[in-house]
């Protein structure tokens, strides 16, 4: 099914919130989430929003749908001197899978990379996530493994300032 690609509105936050709580469900971590509408909302239409998002529509009985979504900021590499897109989130409801939303996403973001200028455009995948392993890799995608994220939030984020 072919899916139209536009960036998210404000209407979109209450989807979106549902979209994210999906993926965390996928990924199995529901216990992590602390996202409201509100939240979202400031997130990604306040004054300097720190994301962007895109939303992947189908026509569902002569009405749009919105069954995935990416999000995805700037980031920036030294060693190129350029900035980067980094996609946070690539989600697609599981009965839309397979009908090439998901890739149509992956383009679209990949197509804003090259028309900024930007050196590369790169994401993180669970391990144990094969599908989307396999996924990635069929568009082109290489999978790094000699690099390991790393992260301090929460609490330890708040000693970790003090």
């Amino acid at each position: 099914m072919k899916a139209r690609i536009r960036p998210a509105a404000p209407h979109d936050v209450p989807t979106l919130v549902g979209l994210i709580a999906a993926l965390a469900d996928y990924e199995k971590l529901t216990h992590l989430l602390e996202i409201t509408p509100e939240k979202l909302h400031a997130q990604l239409f306040g004054r300097r929003p720190p994301a962007e998002v895109v939303m992947a529509d189908i026509e569902v009985d002569g009405r749009p749908k919105s069954v995935g979504y990416a999000l995805f900021f700037t980031n920036f590499s030294t060693f190129l001197c350029q900035p980067g897109i980094y996609l946070e989130d690539l989600f697609v409801l599981p009965e839309h899978r397979a009908g090439g939303i998901g890739r149509a996403l992956l383009e679209h973001v990949g197509a804003l990379a090259v028309e900024r200028g930007c050196g590369r455009f790169e994401w993180s995948v669970l391990d144990w996530n094969t599908p989307a392993i396999r996924f990635y890799e069929s568009m082109g995608a290489t999978v790094m493994p000699e690099w390991r994220i790393c992260r301090i939030a929460g609490d330890g984020l708040q000693r970790f300032a003090r």
